[in-house]
């Protein structure tokens, strides 16, 4: 049974957070992120993030911040950044950007400067805000490459499936067709053309979405506020 509205808003939220780079203010926030799991009724959901944390909380920090970049920034199949999965360093993947950021345009919402609008804390964030329908769809449309992190992670064995498990978790079942495109996917990999993906990425980052207003987590434990909206 998929997760509510309200437990799916919560999880994507914390998702978010902890999918950040593991600074000293994300780490020292121990009593705001066991409460804020402990607010989760669906017990699949709530027992990943507690997993989660369990090592997160308990990690000495050194360990936690060279994992994540062991994991996140020198693995190619661990990338946080969901439209490459999906077309590679093609054309293709600068008009699905400029379609991400359009979509945030649209409920008012805007990036933080320098940050693309494909990066897997960015589009929970974003979820998190804009709530169901239009904003999951972007976690459904990218569903392929949420499922080939999820099991780069999981041969990995790193403690970083469990947010994966519980953000997928909370998305529809897949379908036999999602299954045969994530397999293709996987064995295939991204298109590795490269057509210029700079010209789109310098489209994307020149639209203007108005005056900042955070939007970011609640109990505000780091600065990590992705999205900005407008008023």
């Amino acid at each position: 049974m998929t997760p509510s509205p309200a437990d799916r808003t919560r999880l994507f939220d914390l998702a978010s957070l902890l999918l950040t780079y593991p600074d000293c203010r994300l780490s020292g926030a121990k009593e705001e992120l066991r409460a804020a799991v402990g607010q989760i009724a669906d017990p699949e959901v709530r027992e990943q993030l507690t997993t989660f944390l369990d090592w997160f909380l308990t990690t000495d920090a050194v360990d936690v911040e060279a994992h994540y970049v062991r994991t996140f920034d020198l693995r190619r199949r661990c990338g946080l950044y969901l439209t490459y999965y999906l077309h590679g360093d093609t054309r293709k993947r600068g008009i699905a950007l400029l379609t991400l950021k359009q979509r945030y345009r649209a409920h008012g919402l805007r990036l933080a400067d320098g940050e693309l609008p494909d990066l897997l804390p960015v589009v929970l964030e974003f979820a998190a805000a804009a709530g169901p329908g239009d904003g999951e769809a972007p976690l459904r449309q990218h569903r392929q490459g949420l499922e080939l992190l999820r099991s780069a992670l999981e041969d990995a064995r790193s403690p970083y499936r469990h947010l994966l498990e519980a953000v997928v978790a909370a998305l529809p079942p897949l379908t036999d067709a999602d299954r045969d495109a994530i397999r293709a996917l996987a064995a295939d990999g991204p298109p590795v053309e490269s057509v210029g993906l700079a010209p789109y990425g310098a489209d994307v980052d020149s639209i203007d979405f108005g005056p900042d207003l955070s939007t970011g987590f609640s109990t505000e434990p780091c600065a990590h506020a992705h999205l900005e909206s407008a008023p």
